[in-house]
């Protein structure tokens, strides 16, 4: 469940790639691709919904870093979304020797 997930979300982001600005298309089919894995992947529609919302309202409002493109600014996002909805920690975890 997880692997088809996770290439679902990774193919839907590679759409992304190359592109200097996103639109409010680019964001739209992006959630709406997000919103067709997650439901693939049996997470509850009001779960879905919430995070779908959250990723596009955060999508719109940001600027993109200079240091990532459109796309990875997308991850990040995502990435952030899925930690807080999961009430998980974002900080990164060190590296085990």
């Amino acid at each position: 469940m997880f692997a088809t997930l996770s290439d679902r979300l990774a193919d839907t982001f590679k759409n992304l790639r190359g592109k200097g600005r996103l639109s409010e298309a680019d964001i739209d089919a992006t959630a709406r691709e997000i919103r067709i894995a997650l439901l693939e992947a049996d997470v509850a529609l009001p779960v879905v919904k919430e995070f779908v919302g959250a990723v596009k309202e955060r999508a719109r409002g940001e600027e993109v870093s200079g240091a990532l493109n459109p796309a990875q600014q997308v991850v990040k996002i995502v990435n952030e979304e899925l930690v807080t909805i999961l009430g998980g920690c974002a900080t990164p975890r060190p590296a085990r020797l």
